[in-house]
């Protein structure tokens, strides 16, 4: 069974494709690429083509979750872990290397997942202060030698969720299947992210920003706010949580971070 496989998600005609293939084949620790998308086109075509990658066609209407599941069960019979690969985004070459000396230290590791700083207008934003509160919000993960107990890995997800999802590496064969599996569109991996964290197994993360999210106005996070939905989504995470009164406070400040997505 191979360690890893990325598999690269991709829907339309993304021009930030091409530089996403690249920053996976330009690991210093290679792993299998695929590529899945339930939107099949010239432009995915010939991309992959030329990086001599597969794709793999879901049918059906497109639908986040539905693609997410479908992507993980390209390599979850042949792969260790799986990192889903949102097109948009940049890996640091250092991702699998630091994949890798995470399980050789933690064997049970189930979920590992990195820091991330922001790609806005073509330039890097490496401080800011929601990637402040996010690091923050991970501390309890910072207790590796504890971070397989549940009462650790939920103390990362009950003030919001500070893990990138692009950023993780799932180890599938020890989590439900289907891995996502929420009512939710938006908030559908802090969702998922809860209920892992009830699976044994431990939650490793490391603060090396080895993710570059891509933030623009055709990105889904845009589109959830622009219709609200983000803010529904969170605001009934956190009242599975916390009392009327504090899921207002939560959720007075955490609106303010929406703001981050202005572009």
């Amino acid at each position: 069974m191979k360690f890893h496989t990325f598999v690269i998600c991709a829907y339309g005609e993304s021009p930030y494709l091409e530089a996403c293939v690249r920053s996976l084949q330009g690991q210093t620790v290679l792993s299998e690429i695929l590529c899945a998308t339930s939107t099949p086109n010239a432009h995915i075509d010939a991309v992959m083509k030329k990086y001599g990658i597969s794709v793999r066609v879901r049918e059906g209407k497109s639908d986040i979750q539905e693609d997410w599941n479908f992507a993980l069960a390209q390599a979850e019979s042949e792969s260790e872990y799986v990192t889903l690969a949102h097109q948009d985004d940049l890996y640091g070459r250092h991702y699998v290397e630091e994949l890798f000396e995470a399980y050789t230290r933690y064997p049970d590791m189930t979920l590992f997942t990195t820091d991330a700083v922001h790609i806005r207008h073509g330039k890097l934003e490496r401080y800011g202060v929601k990637r402040t509160v996010k690091k923050l919000l991970r501390l309890p993960l910072r207790l590796r030698p504890w971070a397989d107990r549940e009462a650790v890995k939920m103390g990362a997800l009950r003030f919001g969720n500070p893990i990138m999802c692009p950023s993780c590496a799932y180890r599938v064969h020890y989590l439900p299947d289907p891995v996502f599996h929420s009512e939710y569109r938006y908030a559908l991996d802090w969702d998922c992210l809860v209920d892992l964290a009830k699976w044994p197994g431990r939650f490793v993360c490391t603060e090396k920003p080895l993710l570059l999210y891509r933030v623009h106005d055709a990105s889904e996070t845009e589109a959830c706010i622009r219709d609200h939905r983000r803010e529904t989504e969170e605001r009934r995470m956190f009242e599975r949580f916390w009392p009327d009164w504090m899921v207002r406070v939560w959720m007075k400040y955490y609106k303010k971070a929406y703001a981050e997505y202005d572009v």
